[in-house]
C-alpha cells in the first residue's frame, strides 16, 4: 500500500483527495496548504488523514512513499525536485514543469532514483480518448491525413501564462497519446487582446514525422463552450465532442476515392457517404483510472501510461508553441 502526500487543495487538490481516499491501493494520506481553512475544510471531510501547512514535513516524513503537487504551475518544478531527492515518488498536475529544462531535470531525477514520475494528463485515461485510440490502432479509418481540435470559452483567463500553456496540455497530450510521436515542427500565432502580454487566443500548426499535420485552436474569448477534435483518415473519419452528453465519439464512413481514367482525361472523384456509427463507451471517472495508475506503478515499478517523459514531450511542444506565438505578437502578425 502507497503512503502519499498532497500539496495544493485549491482547484484541482480536492480532487485527488476524494480519489485516493477509498482506494484499496491507499496507505493513507497527509494533505498540505498554506491556508489554514483549505486545509481544515478537507481534513474535515476525510476522517484519519493527517494534514499540516508546511511543505517541509511532507519531506521529512519517512512514511510518505510518494508526494502529489496541485499547485501553480510555477511551484511544480521546485517542489517536485525536493520530492524526488527525498525519494519520493512524485505526481504533478500538468504541466508538468514552466520549462523544457526543468522537465528533463525531473525525468533524469527520477529515474537516477528509480522513483515514478507522472504528469496529470487525465484525457488519456477517459474513455472516448482510449476508444478513439483503439480505433486508430485498428486500422479502421485507413492512413491518418490530419487532425483539427478546437478547445475555446469565454474564460478563464491567467495572469501568469499564456493560453497555450493553459489549455494546449490537454490537446497535446490526446495528440501525443493517439499517434505515439512527438511533432517535428510546432507553429503557432495568435493575440494578446485583454491582458497585454498574455495571449488569450492561439492557433497551433504541427507536423509530425510521418507527415500527419494537426492544427488546434485555442481562446479565452468564445461566446460558446468548444471541445471538438475532427480525425480524417482514408478510409473514414472520427470526431469526437467531449460537450456531447451521451455519443462523444461518432464515426462517419465518409471519404474520397481518386478514379484513374480508363484513357487519357482527367481524373475522377468519387465521394462516398455510408453509415454514422457511435461506438459503445466504458463508463468511469478518469481521474480514479489515473490514480490507479499512478499508486499500481508504484507498487510495481512499471511506467504510468503519462509518464514523466510524456509530460516533457507535452513541454516540449508547449514551449516551442508558445515561443512561435509570441514572436508573432511582436512582429505584428498575431494582429
Amino acid at each position: 500500500m502507497v503512503r502519499t502526500g498532497i500539496v495544493g487543495l485549491g482547484y484541482w487538490g480536492p480532487n485527488l483527495v476524494r480519489n485516493i481516499y477509498p482506494s484499496r491501493r491507499s496507505g493513507g494520506m497527509v494533505i498540505c496548504d498554506r491556508d489554514e481553512t483549505r486545509l481544515r475544510r478537507t481534513l474535515d471531510r476525510y476522517p484519519g488523514i493527517g494534514g499540516t501547512t508546511s511543505f517541509d514535513d511532507l519531506i521529512a516524513d519517512p512514511s510518505i512513499d510518494a508526494i502529489l503537487v496541485a499547485t501553480e504551475v510555477m511551484a511544480h518544478y521546485p517542489l517536485a525536485k525536493a520530492a524526488l531527492e527525498a525519494g519520493k515518488h512524485v505526481f504533478v498536475e500538468k504541466p508538468f514543469a514552466s520549462s523544457v529544462a526543468e522537465a528533463e531535470e525531473l525525468v533524469d531525477l527520477g529515474q537516477r532514483h528509480g522513483l515514478v514520475t507522472m504528469v496529470g494528463h487525465t484525457f488519456i485515461y477517459s474513455p472516448p480518448i482510449i476508444k478513439a485510440r483503439e480505433i486508430l490502432q485498428s486500422g479502421e479509418l485507413g492512413d491518418l491525413y490530419f487532425i483539427t481540435s478546437t478547445r475555446v470559452n469565454l474564460g478563464l483567463h491567467q495572469k501568469d501564462v499564456s493560453v497555450i500553456w493553459d489549455l494546449a496540455p490537454h490537446d497535446f497530450s490526446m495528440l501525443f497519446y493517439w499517434v505515439g510521436q512527438e511533432p517535428m515542427t510546432v507553429q503557432a500565432f495568435g493575440c494578446d487582446y485583454v491582458l497585454k502580454g498574455i495571449p488569450d487566443v492561439a492557433f497551433v500548426n504541427l507536423r509530425f514525422p510521418d507527415g500527419m499535420i494537426a492544427n488546434v485552436q485555442l481562446s479565452w474569448l468564445s461566446p460558446s463552450k468548444l471541445r471538438r477534435t475532427v480525425i480524417v483518415g482514408s478510409r473514414k473519419m472520427l470526431v469526437y465532442d467531449d460537450t456531447e452528453p451521451d455519443e462523444k465519439i461518432k464515426i462517419y464512413d465518409k471519404r474520397v476515392d481518386v478514379i484513374e481514367p480508363a484513357s487519357f482525361g482527367e481524373y475522377q472523384l468519387a465521394y462516398r457517404t455510408g453509415d454514422i456509427v457511435s461506438p459503445r463507451l466504458d463508463t468511469f471517472e478518469p481521474l480514479a483510472a489515473e490514480m490507479e495508475d499512478f499508486l499500481r506503478c508504484i507498487e510495481t515499478g512499471s511506467e504510468p501510461r503519462s509518464s514523466g517523459k510524456d509530460g516533457l514531450a507535452v513541454v516540449r511542444a508547449l514551449e516551442k508553441a508558445d515561443a512561435s506565438l509570441l514572436a508573432s505578437i511582436g512582429s505584428g502578425e498575431g494582429a
